[in-house]
């Protein structure tokens, strides 16, 4: 076999590209994201329509609410991240799903007493709960059945506040499939009729450990995103893996060849918004994730916030692209050319848009190209608290596979 690269002008928006795959998204291209919060699903639910080859690589190293619980009586990865995005890529058009998708997303009151909290798990597993009665079969019997694991494994004094039913669910499949958590997500993605491959980026119990400028070490990703404690009020200076014990040193752990194989196989990589440290960079982390991304000829694209991101304190754009880079490089066994780890950034065409300080000639002699475009709308004012439109950033990314 005998490979070769091939260059070819983009069309923004490719009008004729993007109707094939609205015809047949079955064919749609294998556009990959490294990413693992929630500020992808607007956009996943968007890419669905295009293609249903999607790859979607999250860190499992949530550790607040329910996720944590989870996390520390199991020992587990977290999978609050994989619930919802298997939930924004299933198919609403099957029957069931958007039923299914109800109930993943439910929560248990967070101010509820034990004894209520058990009563309302217990009517859910026995499916007295409208929730679950309104699911058809065959699923009603499978989310039943592995609530009712979860209910048989869940230790004395679980404190199921706020408890999130999809987790619980995905808990019981991991525990009962030798902890062995792409058997239940791929179980679930079947019975659900998600249009993409969701995977984590690990099959580890481990927590991301950030050490700001100031001297400060910070354990735990809940800590650094601004949303459960107060924004961090230094500059983060790295970030790395770790088991969580006190005093922890980093810990290196490699990515499997069935991610290393999807990372290769990507028509488009694309690094996306959402917590630059916690869901972008620390998926970048496991040895072998940059040097796949590196063996892939296909365009990588930079997508940053818009908005303000906790984690970004201090830093610039420029900043951001540069410890992309960085992260990226550190998982290379050489130092490859910054065209085989970054292409383009991709920016909105107004700079207001953006919370940080925007210089396009900075993103340049980093290596990187730069294509501005309206990905906002342009009949809305824009603020630094504008979303991206996730319809237009899919409509462009399809059109540079």
């Amino acid at each position: 076999m005998q490979q070769i690269r091939i260059f070819r002008t983009a069309l923004i928006p490719d009008e004729l590209r993007l109707a094939r795959y609205l015809k047949a998204p079955e064919l749609g291209p294998r556009v990959l994201f490294f990413s693992g919060g929630t500020a992808l699903n607007p956009l996943s639910r968007e890419l669905v329509r295009y293609t249903h080859n999607s790859i979607h690589l999250v860190t499992p190293l949530d550790s607040g609410g329910s996720s944590a619980k989870l996390r520390e009586a199991f020992r587990m990865p977290a999978v609050g991240d994989l619930r919802s995005r298997l939930m924004a890529l299933a198919d609403q058009s099957v029957k069931g799903n958007p039923e299914v998708r109800e109930l993943f997303a439910h929560r248990l009151p967070k101010s509820a007493a034990p004894e209520e909290l058990r009563h309302s798990l217990e009517r859910l597993v026995s499916g007295r709960d409208t929730l679950v009665r309104r699911i058809p079969d065959p699923m009603r019997k499978i989310v039943r059945n592995y609530l009712r694991i979860f209910q048989e494994k869940m230790p004395e004094g679980f404190d199921l506040r706020g408890a999130s039913i999809g987790n619980l669910i995905l808990t019981a499949g991991y525990l009962t499939s030798q902890r062995r958590i792409d058997s239940v997500v791929f179980l679930f993605s079947k019975l659900a009729e998600v249009r993409g491959v969701v995977r984590p980026t690990m099959n580890r119990y481990l927590h991301l450990v950030a050490e700001l400028e100031n001297g400060e070490t910070i354990v735990g990703q809940h800590l650094l995103t601004g949303k459960e404690t107060p924004p961090i009020i230094s500059r983060i200076k790295r970030v790395y893996i770790s088991s969580g014990d006190p005093g922890g040193e980093p810990v290196r752990v490699a990515i499997r060849e069935k991610v290393r194989n999807l990372i290769r196989q990507a028509d488009l990589i694309c690094f996306p918004m959402g917590s630059f440290y916690s869901s972008l960079i620390a998926n970048l982390l496991p040895d072998g994730v940059g040097q796949a991304i590196a063996e892939n000829d296909c365009p990588k694209v930079y997508v940053p916030n818009t908005g303000t991101d906790p984690e970004q304190f201090g830093m610039t754009l420029a900043d951001n692209t540069a410890a992309l880079l960085h992260y990226l490089r550190r998982g290379c066994v050489d130092d490859p050319p910054v065209e085989r780890l970054l292409n383009l950034v991709l920016l909105d065409s107004r700079d207001e848009c953006y919370a940080q300080p925007v210089d396009v000639a900075a993103l340049r002699r980093l290596g990187v190209d730069v294509l501005r475009t309206s990905l906002t709308g342009d009949d809305q004012a824009c603020s630094q608290t504008t979303a991206l439109d996730g319809d237009r950033v899919v409509r462009v990314l399809l059109s540079l596979v």
